[in-house]
């Protein structure tokens, strides 16, 4: 065998991946120098939410201090109380049903398909009941969900849809730009998104009154600039720091061209590895486009052999970074889920109201579960080229060519 130099392939979780420089540096230096690292009364944060707004041609947005807490404001705004029930996706980030509990509520799970590994309507239906206050639905890995049934399924319902949109920077649907298409999303900063200020977060929403709430909400409830301001309903201090915004000012400026370098090497390696028997990308929703915080393979064991871990413990070996099966097991197995940890031993919300979901089981999601046994999941960044692409590629093979004779080999 042709023994391959090994190559450092750039990573999101340092300056090889990232796109900081210059831009970043003197907007930082602006801050510093002016001696005010507050939101009130600074200029980066402001500025930053006008060039959002600007970006995704809406009303309003409002900069917070991270994914999570972007969430948390939108539910907040949207007046989810104690006892209401909110459907989500098994499979997101538990900085999206986190918030969920922290108002009180029970977030209840909705299967998904198990090729996107996205909610759709027909898995969203049956959670739906009298109690259902929202949806809030992932975009996973910066493919859309097929919104059009899950807005027509809301409407029927009289249900306000949250977009997390944190993996979905400027991915469309139907020519619309994720983030737009429901009453209120949410975006994430963290260090691997596709735009970044290391954690921070924002919220944006074209209604008018939901916009106030937002901006109140995410500030204890006071209204910075009233005439007789006031602490007018509960809220939390979710604010974004002048250091975060600077970093994302820079950021948002730039997000156009780092998004479309990942489509453009993502289309590369689809074409490179589309056709590899027992392996296929992740199927992008009709009418959308994807803008990849991650790439995915999805892993036919039956076809090839073997499946996303043998392949994933290959390919780490021959220098690519990859996670098998994504988050390993939906967030309803965790053991906050499991055991109902909640609040101490109270397992409020979930002993205080009638009719709460019961301790679910993986095997009433096939989706779910069939879905995730099929992932492999790749790091994604703007910083790759075409060496990069290829290299992988040629490394995805060679994992698959390595880990088949070792698997029939230890079957023997």
């Amino acid at each position: 065998m042709t023994q391959v130099t090994k190559m450092t392939l750039p990573s999101d979780r340092d300056i090889t991946g990232r796109s900081f420089g210059e831009e970043e540096l003197a907007l930082l230096r602006e801050v510093i120098e002016s001696g005010n690292l507050f939101t009130i009364g600074g200029i980066k944060a402001p500025q930053f939410e006008k060039e959002l707004a600007e970006l995704f041609g809406i009303a309003h947005a409002r900069s917070v201090c991270s994914g999570s807490a972007a969430v948390h404001t939108a539910l907040g705004a949207l007046d989810i109380a104690p006892g209401d029930e909110v459907v989500s996706s098994p499979i997101t980030d538990m900085g999206a049903i986190s918030p969920i509990l922290f108002q009180g509520a029970v977030p209840v799970f909705a299967d998904v398909d198990p090729d996107t590994l996205n909610v759709t309507a027909e898995t969203l239906s049956p959670c739906i009941n009298d109690r259902t206050r929202a949806i809030v639905i992932t975009h996973l890995f910066g493919n859309p969900c097929d919104m059009d049934p899950i807005i027509a399924l809301a409407k029927l319902h009289g249900l306000p849809v949250v977009e997390d949109a944190a993996q979905a920077y400027l991915a469309t649907y139907n020519g619309k730009l994720i983030g737009t298409l429901t009453e209120i999303a949410a975006f994430s900063l963290q260090q691997t998104k596709q735009m970044t200020s290391g954690e921070g977060g924002f919220v944006i929403t074209d209604d008018d009154e939901l916009a106030r709430r937002v901006r109140l909400w995410a500030d204890k409830g006071w209204g910075y600039g009233d005439a007789a301001p006031d602490h007018e309903y509960l809220g939390l201090n979710y604010r974004m720091t002048e250091l975060q915004a600077a970093v994302a000012l820079a950021q948002v400026r730039k997000v156009k061209g780092m998004v479309a370098q990942r489509v453009k090497m993502a289309d590369m390696l689809h074409d490179l590895v589309d056709g590899v028997p027992g392996l296929r990308p992740l199927p992008i929703t009709p009418g959308a486009t994807m803008t990849y915080w991650k790439f995915v393979l999805l892993v036919d064991e039956e076809e090839l052999g073997v499946g996303p871990d043998v392949i994933g413990k290959e390919l780490k070996q021959l220098g690519v970074w990859n996670v098998p099966r994504y988050i390993r097991k939906p967030a309803f197995m965790c053991r906050q889920f499991q055991e109902r940890n909640t609040f101490r031993d109270t397992r409020f919300p979930y002993s205080s109201y009638p009719g709460a979901p019961d301790i679910e089981r993986l095997d009433d999601y096939p989706g779910c579960r069939d879905g995730l046994a099929q992932v492999l999941v790749l790091p994604w960044t703007e910083k790759y080229e075409e060496e990069h692409i290829r290299y992988i590629a040629d490394r995805i093979g060679e994992a698959i060519e390595q880990a088949r004779p070792k698997t029939v080999a230890a079957g023997d």
